[in-house]
């Protein structure tokens, strides 16, 4: 898709991101399939149950500027759900396997956060301040997720630790 001006990347990039996050509630349900620690499936389905609300959030932006969602290319996330499957696949532990999935999520979600921080500068500078506030909404979404994960991934780690000491 061609992009002759700067409404046309926003719209492109808000595209992108509402596809993503339609996407990633179903990739963090998936995600939470593969999760042994009931503590990591629980916040990842919680996760995935909050992609819905910003799901709809989105929407809203696209309503506000008077545009429509397109469906974007597809391929770059069938590679990375593929190279995501096979790199759990080699591993063993089940310990391991939950560090590996936390790790994932907690890349997934930062990538989030960029797009989420461009938009809303955008969002500012072209004076939709509605659409500024629903994307601030869900980033704040977002960083939770990410300080949760942070702390999942420090019990997760502490918990193996305290096992290696005891053996």
């Amino acid at each position: 898709m061609i992009v002759k001006n700067p409404k046309e990347l926003f719209v492109r990039l808000l595209n992108d991101l509402r596809y993503s996050t339609e996407k990633s509630a179903e990739i963090h349900q998936k995600l939470a399939g593969f999760a042994q620690e009931p503590q990591i499936k629980e916040a990842l389905e919680s996760h995935a149950f909050v992609q819905t609300k910003d799901l709809a959030s989105l929407d809203r932006c696209f309503q506000l500027i008077g545009e429509k969602p397109t469906p974007p290319n597809r391929e770059l996330r069938d590679i990375v759900i593929e190279d995501f499957k096979s790199e759990l696949a080699e591993i063993q532990s089940p310990a391991a396997k939950a560090l590996f999935v936390l790790v994932k999520a907690h890349h997934l979600i930062n990538l989030r956060i960029a797009e989420y921080k461009v938009l809303i500068a955008m969002a500012d500078v072209s004076g939709h301040l509605g659409v500024g506030v629903l994307l601030e909404s869900c980033l704040a979404d977002k960083l939770a997720f990410v300080e949760r994960t942070h702390r999942l991934l420090r019990h997760a780690i502490e918990i193996k630790h305290e096992i290696r000491l005891a053996a």
